[in-house]
């Protein structure tokens, strides 16, 4: 993909590639060759390197060097930095209080900050565009509103406000804009914004630019008030509304100093309102730009009309409609359209629609169907389609589609290790979870990068268990370390010496969700199937946690927590000094086992395993019914769960013969005995022409 030659780098631009124009890429290929910017490169160093380079206030946040000054260009870029790789939180914001950073197109989205922490920031600083896009929760708008309002200056002079997919607390009613009377371009995108607050936004004196896409708007008849500076309105997917289309039309028949409507839709939704918008004469006079995509009832002919009528327009949005397919949209000069007719439609579509799901859906399926035939490589269609990473995170494709996993492993760990920014490093961990499984313990074994892809996903947990953040990134990291330590000494061996087994520890103290819960155990039986590392799990804090979690009511937490009592207590060697502590965790074993349902237990998810060796030393164990026990169920769940695969496994690793053991062996309890003749019967009924050794 693009920016794999600059690994840990944010994109050199935020200007989409015109795939219209150099389709062929020769453009981007030149840019993604050409080194990054000396610029570019400090900052990032200065970032990497923050802890080391600044002071500690007493309330714990950081401070820079006394004598450090920052131009308001390089502050600007720095604080965008540090938000596109996750870097802004209270500890590190605290950088860009006082006036060595002076600040004036900040952005902060998605950034965790709290209310105070943004405050003490940014508000002091001459700021004229903020970009507060999906903050966290801890951080609402009426905060925003409160902080900015806070300075007179920005009063008057910040002039652009965005705050798509922004949290706003439950108490707040109206949000009141009035006195950011600078203010230009508002966009409030997926909040929880209403025609009253719409009353109040209205009323600024300089307001030009405003979107109101997903929003709680009944009644937008207050846009009456700005009629004669509005300039661009974005209502997609307006669902509340309650006015109906003549009342609609008559509001917009108004807005005469439009130059952009955007009311695109959801195709589900059916609307009609742009075919009736279409046949209006008398509307929208000096429009350069209209977006009606995912509208109903939409023809070739109604929007050539309408453009023809309005020669000035340069853009018409018509993806997820009937539209776009005739040849005025390929010969109209100066009209670019986002349609999915053509590979120019698609590409405009890709550019246009980023932050849309049901749109990019809509593009990427068509650019999937045209791109079937296609022979040559397109480089800046690829740069459009930011899914082209995320397709590899699918497993359908890692497990099936015929590829070197071995030689991807190692890219993807290299890739891992580079500090890529968050969506980057979440697809990373997920594809190096999924590619662990797909390689052999001898390939794994001869990973030169295996070191350093533990190392840097146990700093991936071990940074989330600190920040208290159980998102989708840690739950992949575990994930990955849970395969990648599956049959392999050598990971499991990187992963006690990277100070694995404390790190795991706090994640269980930190988190009670089960599915974190049952990763980390899944991960500590790979430890407990060691023997040479098995004896590093024998300790009070260790045993008190798996000792815990046996007890839970979630079935794979007990079941995982069982398998690694049933490993550690089968070696004798490890108890010499503890064997009655030994004897009581064996009595919980097996009275855990006993209160699960049945052998045959319906588990959320179905447990794999790459081979069953590991069962066979306790399958054999008839010194200990209970780890003997435990190791029988385990085998008749996978078993029962996934016959084909199992059952023939059993056969080939010489797995048979334990069980007819079990079913004879008078020391062997009836429990054991009942479900190892399970087995068997299961094996009887779905083998019964496979090649095997005569069963008991």
């Amino acid at each position: 993909m693009v920016h794999f030659l600059h690994p840990g780098h944010a994109p050199r631009n935020i200007v989409p590639p015109d795939a219209q124009k150099d389709a062929l890429g020769c453009c981007v290929v030149q840019e993604e060759a050409s080194p990054y910017t000396l610029v570019n490169i400090c900052l990032n160093f200065l970032i990497a390197n923050l802890e080391k380079l600044c002071s500690e206030r007493p309330d714990g946040t950081l401070c820079l060097p006394e004598h450090w000054s920052f131009p308001q260009e390089i502050a600007d870029q720095f604080l965008r930095m540090m938000t596109w790789q996750g870097k802004l939180t209270d500890r590190t914001a605290s950088i860009f209080r006082g006036n060595q950073m002076k600040l004036k197109l900040a952005n902060i989205q998605k950034a965790k900050i709290s209310t105070p922490a943004f405050i003490k920031a940014f508000c002091h600083h001459k700021l004229i565009e903020l970009n507060a896009t999906a903050v966290h929760a801890v951080l609402p708008v009426p905060d925003i509103l409160s902080g900015l309002c806070s300075n007179s200056w920005m009063q008057q002079n910040l002039q652009c406000l965005l705050l798509d997919s922004t949290s706003i607390s439950q108490n707040s009613r109206v949000l009141f804009f009035g006195q950011l009377t600078g203010l230009c371009v508002l966009s409030v995108f997926n909040v929880c914004f209403h025609t009253e607050d719409l009353a109040n936004v209205s009323q600024l004196p300089r307001l030009e630019s405003l979107d109101i896409s997903s929003t709680l708007v009944t009644d937008i008849s207050a846009l009456l008030t700005c009629k004669d500076r509005l300039k661009s309105l974005t209502m997609h997917y307006l669902k509340c509304l309650t006015m109906t289309k003549p009342q609609i039309l008559a509001v917009i028949r108004q807005l005469k100093c439009l130059l952009h409507l955007d009311i695109s839709d959801h195709k589900q939704l059916k609307s009609h309102l742009a075919f009736h918008l279409l046949q209006q004469k008398d509307i929208l006079p000096n429009i350069v730009s209209l977006d009606i995509s995912g509208s109903n009832c939409i023809t070739d002919a109604a929007v050539e009309l309408f453009i023809r009528q309005r020669p000035a327009m340069q853009f018409v949005g018509l993806l997820a409609t009937d539209a776009g397919y005739s040849d005025f949209f390929t010969t109209k000069q100066g009209l670019r359209v986002a349609g999915g007719a053509n590979m120019s439609q698609i590409s405009e579509a890709l550019s246009r629609y980023r932050n849309r799901s049901c749109f990019m859906k809509e593009a990427l399926y068509r650019l999937f169907t045209e791109t079937l035939s296609m022979k040559v490589t397109m480089p800046a269609i690829l740069k459009l389609q930011k899914n082209c990473l995320l397709s590899l995170t699918n497993s359908r494709i890692l497990v099936d589609v015929p590829f070197d996993r071995f030689d991807a492993a190692r890219f993807v760990m290299r890739w891992l290790c580079k500090h890529e920014n968050p969506k980057m490093q979440t697809m990373a961990v997920s594809v190096t979870s999924i590619l662990a499984l797909q390689l052999s313990p001898q390939q794994t074994a001869h990973l030169e990068e295996l070191f350093m892809a533990v190392k840097e996903l146990l700093a991936i947990v071990k940074q989330k268990t600190t920040e208290n953040l159980d998102d989708v990134t840690l739950l992949f990291t575990l994930k990955a370390l849970w395969n990648l330590t599956d049959e392999s000494p050598a990971a499991c061996k990187h992963f006690i010496e990277n100070q694995g087994l404390e790190i795991v520890i706090q994640v269980l103290e930190t988190f009670s969700e089960s599915a974190i819960q049952s990763k980390v155990l899944g991960l500590l039986n790979n430890i407990a199937e060691v023997r040479e590392l098995s004896s590093k799990l024998v300790t009070e804090d260790v045993l008190k946690h798996i000792n815990s979690l046996l007890w839970s009511r979630e079935m794979e937490v007990s079941y995982f927590a069982a398998g690694i009592i049933a490993h550690l207590t089968s070696d004798r060697w490890l108890w010499i000094s503890r064997d009655v502590q030994r004897r009581i965790l064996l009595q919980d074993l097996h009275s855990t086992i006993q209160n699960w349902t049945s052998s045959s237990c319906k588990m959320t998810a179905l447990v794999t395993y790459r081979s069953l060796k590991t069962f066979f030393p306790l399958l054999g164990n008839f010194s200990q019914p209970e780890v003997q026990l435990w190791a029988v169920w385990a085998v008749y769940h996978v078993c029962s769960k996934n016959p084909s695969k199992y059952c023939k496994m059993l056969v080939e690793e010489e797995g048979l013969q334990l069980l007819c053991d079990i079913q004879e062996h008078s020391e062997a309890t009836s429990q054991a005995q009942q479900i190892a003749a399970s087995i068997l019967d299961d094996f009887r009924m779905h083998f019964m022409n496979y090649q095997r050794p005569s069963l008991c």
